[in-house]
């Protein structure tokens, strides 16, 4: 796997390894009725993530995964600099581009994107006339050089048989489910983002969608891109795609290493893993 990321490195644009470390966040939730009559006050302080630690890098998929509640999104959230603070919550810890940049908002506009799990593109755009839209805002070069873009990501994407079919909506089927996550993918994609980070891109597809998407997001990541993901649940042939893997509970990472070595982890605590 190392190979693969020198060779990412070596043809990527600006190829960014993502870092964390200690990563604590804490947040205020309302006390039950029975806890405030015991002294608590209205509010007690829960710890979402608890020393979190770890890296992406250029060149691989790397996926958090965990039970509900087990703070994956909250650590997405937090690589992506999307969580916002108040004084009910706190966030401690460093996140770095290259081990050598603190993240803010410029540095991860500059050369980053997040999409989310819900797709919003506009329903009566043509797969092409949502690529080309975002390419008209967003990029500051010619059409003629917006429309190449354009053309090569939907060649990228697998979406040339639809691409002048409308997205369609909950309401009016037009594309299949896992045409409109690679289009909304591609929105995000248009301006060629070194890290990319996803909120279970694979919501909503069936096991076979799922599947040819965790290649594709893959398949991107050979191109020299950081992609960092949640996943809820995928199946082993969708497992068999991952690069790195992030296993969280209760807000620790319980592990973080290449995917394939997982079963041998688990193995050696008494924990025999089964394909499914």
């Amino acid at each position: 796997m190392l190979e693969i990321s020198r060779e990412a490195i070596r043809t990527a644009k600006n190829p960014v390894k993502l870092s964390f470390q200690n990563l604590n966040y804490t947040v205020a939730v309302k006390t039950t009725k029975q806890e405030a009559s015991s002294g608590m006050g209205s509010y007690k302080k829960v710890k979402v993530l608890k020393d979190c630690s770890g890296f992406a890098l250029p060149g691989q998929t790397t996926f958090i995964m965990g039970a509900s509640g087990a703070g994956k999104t909250s650590l997405l959230n937090a690589l992506s600099d999307r969580i916002s603070l108040n004084s009910k919550s706190v966030l401690d810890g460093k996140i770095q581009f290259n081990d050598r940049y603190d993240l803010n908002s410029n540095l991860f506009g500059k050369y980053a994107t997040y999409v989310m799990q819900d797709d919003v593109v506009f329903a009566y755009f043509t797969v092409k006339e949502a690529l080309t839209f975002a390419a008209r805002l967003k990029l500051k070069v010619s059409h003629e050089e917006q429309d190449e873009r354009v053309n090569k990501l939907i060649d990228d994407l697998g979406l040339l048989s639809c691409q002048n079919t409308p997205v369609g909506d909950v309401y009016t089927k037009t594309i299949s489910g896992g045409e409109r996550k690679r289009t909304a993918i591609g929105v995000e994609l248009i301006t060629d983002p070194s890290v990319v980070l996803l909120d279970e891109p694979t919501s909503g597809l069936d096991s076979m969608k799922a599947v040819k998407l965790v290649g594709l997001l893959q398949s991107l990541a050979r191109q020299g891109k950081t992609i960092i993901s949640t996943i809820h649940a995928p199946s082993s042939a969708a497992f068999a795609h991952f690069d790195r893997l992030i296993l969280m509970a209760d807000g620790n990472i319980v592990f973080q290493d290449d995917a394939k070595n997982c079963p041998k982890y688990f193995h050696g605590m008494g924990q025999i893993m089964k394909r499914h």
